[in-house]
């Protein structure tokens, strides 16, 4: 029996709500009002649209995300109620959390709205379920994906808005090793653990093309393994890799439309690029014939080149630039958690394959 992803999109949904609500997660101080008196304070004089319609849409994922869950474990005579209980008292949290933040009004407007956005994403999810739509699309990965998917289909679907995330190299995610070092020698200035930290003889030297083509090449590839690793026929291989290299090709094209302009939507597709396309396109069709176990084996190769290359490289300073706009201007509300997934979706993708391949479970192995 298949495993239903629904609670871990869910669960994926409650950070994003709670980052949302929350951010920047600073002074927090005991401001003299009470936690919840906004429930009974009237209703605010100014608003906007978008005010009403990312607190009402904000929510009807998670409502969505809730009750498909609880359908799929059989519990279908409580699901709607349970779902918009459950997202009611998530917002009725967040906000009361938000009288203790100077930045953050909380607001019984935004209350309503959230359970409002959870009761009709709750709603289009049991109308899917009354019409037989969920169990078209179970009957579907059924026969697409093996039943020990969930795990590879969750990192599957957060991969596009990873690539969101501007990259010094395109496809090129989990690059930190510089950051990390720069962050780890400012928290230990004025230590004597500082002097623990290893000096570099040279400094970090950007990517050469073939190594850059090579990152391309291996970042549309290594998602194209994860799903080799859950899919059996040829033909369907075929299929989802080249979804899969669109939409990767697709995200990155958004990314750079997001940070530098409609107009340069392409320009980060120059010819190491185009050729690392290419490149990642012939290997995924070459290893169409690879058995479930192998291809696991490979995405783990895959992903240790990948990020090996990678963290080797410095960040060049139009990409530092590009940085400050998504980390200090108006994308951080809505992009934040992006920034963390482009940072951290390899290495939760490494420790999967490291798991399925010290899986002794007989559908892991095949």
């Amino acid at each position: 029996m298949q495993r239903t992803t629904a609670w871990p999109l869910a669960l994926a949904m409650v950070c994003l709500v709670v980052y949302a609500s929350l951010y920047p997660f600073s002074e927090w101080r005991n401001q003299g009002i009470v936690p919840l008196h906004f429930l009974i304070q009237p209703l605010p004089k100014y608003w906007t649209g978008f005010d009403v319609g990312i607190n009402l849409v904000g929510y009807m994922p998670l409502g969505f995300l809730l009750t498909l869950a609880a359908l799929r474990s059989r519990r279908v005579s409580w699901a709607v109620s349970v779902a918009v209980l459950s997202a009611g008292l998530l917002s009725l949290t967040m906000e009361t959390l938000q009288t203790f933040l100077p930045s953050r009004v909380a607001s019984n407007v935004d209350f309503a709205l959230n359970t409002l956005g959870a009761w009709l994403g709750a709603c289009c999810a049991w109308a899917l379920e009354r019409f037989g739509v969920i169990n078209r699309w179970s009957l579907l990965r059924a026969r697409w994906f093996s039943p020990d998917s969930r795990g590879a289909l969750l990192l599957l679907l957060l991969w596009p808005p990873a690539l969101l995330f501007p990259a010094s190299v395109p496809m090129g995610l989990g690059q930190v090793f510089e950051r990390l070092e720069f962050a780890l020698a400012e928290t230990l200035v004025g230590t004597p653990f500082l002097v623990w930290l290893p000096e570099r003889d040279m400094e970090m030297e950007p990517l050469v093309p073939a190594a850059e083509l090579l990152c391309v090449a291996l970042g549309l590839l290594i998602p194209c393994l994860l799903g080799y690793g859950v899919i059996d026929a040829r033909w369907r291989r075929a299929a989802f890799a080249a979804a899969t290299i669109a939409v990767g090709v697709a995200a990155s094209a958004l990314s750079a439309a997001l940070s530098y302009g409609p107009e340069h939507a392409w320009a980060w597709l120059d010819l190491p690029v185009q050729v690392g396309v290419g490149f990642g396109a012939v290997l995924a069709v070459l290893l169409l014939a690879v058995p479930r176990r192998a291809a696991a084996a490979l995405a783990l190769l895959a992903l240790a080149v990948h990020l090996t290359l990678l963290n080797q490289a410095p960040h060049d300073p139009y990409f530092a630039q590009t940085l400050q706009t998504w980390e200090q201007g108006r994308f951080i509300h809505f992009y934040g958690l992006v920034q963390w997934l482009g940072w951290l979706w390899p290495y939760a993708a490494l420790l999967y394959v490291v798991l399925r391949l010290s899986s002794r479970e007989p559908g892991a192995g095949r």
